[in-house]
């Protein structure tokens, strides 16, 4: 559940709301949500205080540790967020509901992963900063699980105020500092950024491109 509780102080802190006034609009004391998210108590949200908070936030249940979505004829659901992480100078966030889901064979998805479903998302790419690798045009799959304490060199979509980029990311020696460049050589390098400074949505595992 660490990633629900990550993923709840996200949305929150993204809206610039307070612990106690979302504690007091599912209807519960004013430190409710702050001992859940802090102290991951309670372990997981009521179903009734989940489904609110998914409403109000505008994100599915899953996100916030809902049931997965039923498969249908052998196939995980994805939503695809009406969202650009932007491979250039960073794109505005103004909505991360899912427009349409994507459908993935529970196997094949199997073997690409072992993150939850509830924990993987869809984005689109726009902009050319990270070419070869990815193009604009590009959706990317979003592990948002694979962040934190487990941010390793690899892609990741990173949130910059209320931007998103996606960016290769280098841990520095040490893994307090990191190096956040583009593929395109055109483009410019951050050296010595601090970790605290950047908030990581999720790691890329896997990019989906239009012939």
């Amino acid at each position: 559940m660490e990633h629900v509780r990550e993923e709840l102080d996200r949305l929150i802190q993204q809206r610039r709301l307070g612990y106690s006034s979302i504690s007091r609009m599912i209807g519960r004391n004013s430190s409710y949500i702050q001992q859940f998210i802090k102290r991951g108590s309670p372990r997981k949200l009521d179903d009734d205080d989940r489904r609110t908070l998914a409403s109000f936030f505008g994100v599915d249940e899953q996100v916030l540790g809902g049931p997965p979505v039923p498969m249908r004829d052998g196939l995980i659901e994805i939503p695809v967020l009406n969202v650009d992480a932007s491979a250039g100078f960073g794109a505005i966030a103004e909505s991360e509901t899912a427009h349409t889901r994507f459908g993935f064979d529970e196997r094949w998805l199997g073997r690409l992963t072992r993150a939850k479903s509830a924990s993987l998302s869809i984005i689109h790419v726009l902009g050319d900063s990270m070419e070869p690798t990815l193009s604009d045009g590009d959706e990317v799959l979003v592990d948002a699980s694979d962040q934190g304490s487990r941010l390793r060199d690899g892609i990741y979509v990173l949130r910059a105020d209320d931007a998103l980029v996606v960016k290769r990311v280098t841990l520095k020696p040490g893994g307090r500092k990191i190096t956040i460049s583009s593929d395109n050589s055109a483009y410019p390098s951050w050296d010595d950024v601090d970790r605290s400074e950047i908030q990581v949505v999720g790691r890329v595992i896997w990019f989906g491109r239009a012939v």
